[in-house]
């Protein structure tokens, strides 16, 4: 029976997960698993360091994010408070496209969201559902804090919510198990409600530190986050001990009254494959009017500069005109052309309204010298 880690949280989870990124897959790889996610909170800065990592060890890269989810409007700043504030949600990117939609889903978290925390909200998750697995998560996802309250028709309605989102066999009742009372409460509804709605069941430990002798160090990081110290009674902890990257063994006997949700995590696994391509410049598109290229539109700003600024180039031997040749030349065969009307844009804006802009680094850099011909 496989098993695969589905809700990890490295460094990038700061102040909160200590698994460092390439400690952890080879730890997952010593384990005899073939395959790991990452899913931090709210962000993704550490998903290429995971991604190079699994590469090399041969691990197959499952990329994700633990997101929190507004109670109602990302936008409404003053729904809720204390912990109903959000609620966690782990989205895992099967494909490419799941890979492009993660990111715009936590690109709108910050932009549009950010309440305490990176906030996503449920018409998000809709517009960009396509190729994301989705899991109910810990005790603070929607579901589980329903069941916790005693609230299970409302729990009930919470998961068909998202099942509904992400579509039948996309998203599944997370089984948590570090000892806590809450959590056999949580996993025996979970197990009665997978059986009643048909939503399938996947077994995760939260892990956020690599290996079980590292809970001491874990816990000082805790108290550098809250500002507390070890010392104080009233304070953020994870006891237990025992969110640490468990063997596929120890989850499985964790979990022996319900081994489909042991298998699931290996059937999730084998369904992610996301492919990065390094190497390749990625810019976004440039705008142009009708009748242009951005390679045309390009040239006919510098012409246009060109002409307003030195008339007399062509009585003066042309030096300006063969520069900007040159210049031009090297944009366009470094595939360049959309990023310099970008810059042009911001800054022909900005001088416009009257905000500062200071000239480019590099007095004979391409941007420089595009910059003093093409804006004004």
């Amino acid at each position: 029976m496989g098993f695969v880690h589905l809700h990890a949280h490295t460094e990038w989870s700061l102040l909160d997960g200590s698994n460092k990124v390439r400690e952890y897959v080879k730890r997952v790889k010593e384990l005899g698993m073939n395959a790991a996610a990452i899913t931090d909170h709210g962000v993704m800065y550490g998903v290429i360091d995971f991604y190079e990592a699994c590469q090399a060890e041969g691990i197959n890269p499952i990329l994700g994010c633990e997101v929190y989810v507004a109670p109602g409007s990302r936008f409404d700043r003053e729904l809720s408070g204390g912990d109903d504030r959000y609620y966690h949600l782990i989205l895992l990117a099967e494909n490419n496209q799941g890979y492009e939609n993660l990111s715009k889903i936590v690109s709108h978290s910050f932009t549009e969201g950010y309440y305490y925390k990176p906030r996503v909200d449920m018409d998000l998750l809709r517009q960009y559902h396509e190729g994301l697995i989705a899991s109910s998560a810990c005790l603070a996802g929607e579901v589980a804090r329903d069941i916790v309250r005693g609230d299970i028709a409302a729990a009930e309605k919470a998961a068909l919510k998202y099942n509904d989102c992400f579509g039948q066999g996309n998203f599944y009742l997370e089984l948590q198990d570090h000892g806590y009372e809450d959590q056999r409460r949580v996993n025996t509804a979970l197990l009665e409600m997978s059986r009643k709605l048909g939503i399938p069941l996947i077994a995760t430990n939260d892990c956020h530190y690599t290996y079980a002798e590292d809970a001491a160090a874990h816990d000082v990081l805790l108290c550098i986050q809250t500002g507390k110290k070890l010392s104080d009674e009233d304070r953020m902890r994870y006891p237990g001990g025992q969110f640490y990257v468990k063997s596929g063994e120890e989850m499985a006997g964790l979990f022996s009254y319900a081994p489909e949700a042991i298998e699931n995590t290996q059937k999730i696994a084998d369904r992610c494959h996301v492919t990065i391509e390094f190497g390749k410049t990625k810019l976004p598109r440039f705008d142009v009017p009708e009748g242009y290229d951005s390679w045309t539109y390009l040239n006919s700003l510098c012409e246009k500069g060109m002409a307003e600024r030195y008339p007399d180039d062509a009585a003066q031997g042309g030096r300006v005109r063969k520069r900007l040749e040159y210049e031009l030349g090297v944009i366009r065969k470094m595939g360049y052309v959309d990023y310099f009307l970008i810059v042009w844009d911001y800054i022909n804006y900005a001088r416009e309204h009257g905000p500062a802009v200071d000239p480019p680094r590099g007095r004979s850099s391409p941007t420089a010298f595009i910059s003093r011909i093409s804006t004004r």
